[in-house]
């Protein structure tokens, strides 16, 4: 499951990265074109960003052939350690297990496989449990990558709030998500209020096809949202100032080893 430590990493990444949430349609496309496509994106990034893709950007949920999209899935692996040279990517895949086929996040480092996690709260509504094999809730934990505390949740594990109790005191948490434009209220609303609970910025990138909820975005500690559903990428830099300032401001536990005045004001 973790290919290499982060203590194996080298220190190239500033502690003050650029976060970057992809935002495009891939449904109904070849998944060549698809990954054409996250190649193109990535590469307007700067270096040492942290960019992030919507759920299952390279396949979709490719129910008709889940065969196809694991070969797929096992293939380009190397293609997407590659893209991550200088940079950090994050997305999620279609992967085969003994158990059956999973929907695995992956996390890349400077041409590396770093971490992946399986997807714990599957969507019953969009008939996933009938797919894909179910990860564990408890395996939902905080990755540490140079000094950056990194949390997942997938899509619709967004709705559980013990998982929010779960990566409390993670710095930033990557939504990965396919989320339904029906419910775009509810993507946005769940994604400010985890930053704000959890007093951390949240990256989230989510499909842009026309069923799709789009809303993607970085969320401030402070609950600042940067968003834009015309674009397909939308970029703000990561500060640590920001989640010290927030966690001594109101302070509710999570993170008492802080060196910064208190501001003034009232909640």
């Amino acid at each position: 499951m973790f290919p290499i430590t982060a203590k194996e990493v080298s220190h190239s990444m500033t502690s003050n990265p650029m976060l970057c949430a992809l935002q495009f349609a891939y449904e109904a496309r070849s998944y060549e074109e698809n990954f054409a496509t996250l190649q193109y994106l990535v590469a307007k990034t700067p270096k040492e960003s942290i960019v992030l893709a919507p759920e299952l950007c390279l396949s979709g949920y490719a129910y008709d052939d889940m065969e196809k999209a694991a070969t797929f899935s096992a293939h380009i692996l190397k293609e997407l350690a590659k893209l991550s040279t200088c940079k950090t990517l994050a997305l999620t895949l279609i992967e085969k297990t003994e158990q059956g086929y999973a929907n695995h996040f992956k996390l890349f480092h400077d041409g590396r496989l770093l971490y992946t996690q399986s997807k714990a709260k599957l969507f019953s509504l969009g008939k996933e449990e009938r797919y894909f094999i179910e990860g564990s809730s408890e395996a939902i934990r905080i990755y540490e990558l140079n000094g950056i505390k990194i949390a997942v949740l997938i899509c619709f594990e967004l709705r559980f709030p013990i998982l929010w109790e779960q990566i409390k005191g993670a710095d930033l948490i990557l939504i990965p998500a396919y989320w339904g434009i029906e419910r775009k209220m509810h993507f946005e609303v769940l994604s400010k209020a985890l930053a704000i609970a959890n007093q951390a910025y949240v990256l989230c990138a989510n499909g842009a096809d026309e069923t799709t909820a789009k809303g993607s975005g970085i969320i401030s500690p402070f609950g600042d949202v940067i968003s834009d559903d015309s674009k397909n990428l939308i970029m703000h830099p990561f500060d640590f100032l920001e989640i010290k300032k927030m966690r001594r401001y109101i302070d509710v536990g999570i993170n008492h080893n802080v060196s910064i005045n208190p501001l003034s004001g009232k909640d």
